[in-house]
């Protein structure tokens, strides 16, 4: 759901990443393995400017041929997908809060991709968004 394709560009002795649907996305590596470790610490960065810019989430385009994606945890992976579907349905914070019966720094933690939110909490509020989660194994 938000595997964001990745460019990887040998840069005067490093490898330089970007992010075509994410232009705030930007990082790099000794190599190639340091670069990709680095890319999900600056595509987390970039999404959560979003998500507190309370900005719909870039669209995710398709891969090409041999290209790389990297993806959020799967942690945030969940909180992003409440945080879209709420988007995608007009819904403010505070509606949100107000159908699960939370206080707003509740709902404030619950989009912030560095807080350690629990995953009953990300469960009841795709609920309350008519939606659910699902969890693979992969």
């Amino acid at each position: 759901m938000f595997d964001y394709p990745v460019t990887l560009t040998p840069d005067d002795g490093t490898v330089l990443v970007t992010f075509p649907d994410i232009p705030e996305a930007i990082t790099f590596g000794a190599d190639k393995d340091e670069a990709m470790l680095h890319a999900v610490d600056a595509l987390e960065t970039a999404l959560s400017m979003y998500v507190d810019a309370r900005k719909p989430l870039p669209a995710v385009s398709k891969a090409k041929r041999r290209q790389k994606t990297v993806r959020p945890s799967a942690l945030e992976c969940a909180k992003l997908g409440v945080y879209q579907a709420m988007t995608e349905q007009g819904i403010k914070k505070a509606e949100l809060a107000r159908r699960l019966g939370w206080h707003m720094p509740q709902v404030d933690r619950l989009f912030d991709l560095r807080h350690a939110s629990n995953l009953n909490q990300i469960e009841a509020a795709a609920k309350a968004l008519g939606r659910h989660l699902e969890v693979d194994v992969a």
